[in-house]
């Protein structure tokens, strides 16, 4: 089979994946204590206006018809608009409004587990049992020991205007408090990062500070499972018989820790490191809600506490496509990493 023909015939198995995802999104919100009519309405509402919301709303329609039109129009990017947050407004917008500290928050997030954690992890394994080897090990353990709402109100707790070393956080660089969205406004013009550092490189370092705590937070627990598994790796890639083959035929060491042992070691690390993005997805909503980033997590949740439907609807749809493509993309990285994985059926 050729490449593209795997590619295709894994796209077509992962259409299935998110009918059935989004089936069971709809049995939940459907069956779910949210009644987004009542948060509407509030505790004042009266009987007949209770049901003329939910006739308009179409929650009176049988669920079979409410199931059509629900897959119907997400499958066709119809996102609708909120009910209860922001109605009459299109959850698109909103999306696109919350989006971009989302990214913010996982792009740095996702970089602290890569070049933290597998470098550690790495350079672990190449000097077993020495103090450097149980130093790393031991942080690795405890970074991920710590649960991401602990460790967010410590750092919330440390660094906020009231904490120990709150003046000393908000001295330091740009001039921001540890809680509150990052201000992006600098994207809009990304090329003036390079034409005109002296305006936005002040706002892109004011960004990048806000959302370091947050960050350190949701990436603390990836980074010390990929430092773990890192180390794990190395220590069996470094024993295997074909690296005592080419040390034996006398292979500089350099050559065998990049062309044997790292390349090797990482194969483990392919779900590992794709598997984040569950864990950034899930735990973004809670960092986000500690933090105040008002981002794609603090929206989901505020969905949900408030029962807007369509919105929760239409982030958990984003979420199933996004974790889709991620398990696409961690079969396509397999086949750059390791040449002997094949597309035999």
């Amino acid at each position: 089979m050729s490449r593209w023909g795997y590619f295709l015939r894994r796209l077509l198995l992962a259409v299935p994946v998110v009918i059935f995802g989004t089936t069971i999104t709809f049995l939940i919100l459907r069956a779910g204590p949210l009644d987004p009519v009542s948060a509407i309405l509030g505790p004042t509402g009266s009987p007949q206006a209770y049901n003329r919301i939910q006739e308009n709303l179409g929650l009176n329609k049988p669920l079979w018809e409410q199931y059509i039109d629900f897959m119907v129009s997400l499958f066709t990017f119809d996102l609708g608009q909120s009910w209860v947050i922001n109605p009459d407004t299109d959850a698109y917008d909103l999306i696109l409004l919350f989006a971009p500290r989302t990214i913010w928050l996982g792009f740095w997030s996702v970089l602290i587990a890569l070049f933290v954690g597998i470098p550690l992890g790495f350079y672990a394994g190449l000097h077993p049992n020495t103090p450097s080897d149980y130093l790393a090990s031991f942080g690795g353990i405890v970074w991920r020991a710590m649960p991401n709402f602990w460790l967010a109100i410590i750092l919330v707790g440390a660094l906020g205007l009231s904490g120990p070393f709150g003046g000393a956080w908000i001295n330091l660089g740009p001039q921001t408090n540890i809680i509150g969205p990052p201000d992006l406004g600098f994207f809009s013009d990304p090329l003036r990062l390079l034409t005109a550092p002296g305006d936005t490189w002040p706002d892109f370092l004011a960004a990048l500070k806000k959302i370091a705590p947050a960050a350190v937070v949701l990436g603390s627990a990836s980074m010390g499972n990929e430092m773990r598994i890192g180390r794990t790796a190395v220590l069996e890639t470094i024993n295997s018989n074909y690296v005592e083959t080419a040390r034996a035929k006398g292979v500089p060491r350099r050559s065998i820790v990049w062309k044997h042992v790292f390349r090797n070691a990482l194969i483990p690390l392919v779900p590992i490191i794709t598997g984040e993005a569950f864990l950034l997805i899930g735990g973004s909503v809670i960092v986000e809600t500690v933090f105040g980033i008002n981002g794609l997590g603090y929206l989901f949740f505020q969905a949900i506490t408030q029962g807007d439907l369509p919105l929760v609807g239409s982030l958990m749809f984003i979420f199933i496509l996004l974790l889709v493509v991620v398990n696409i993309l961690q079969d396509f990285l397999y086949t750059i990493i390791d040449p002997r994985v094949g597309y035999e059926r």
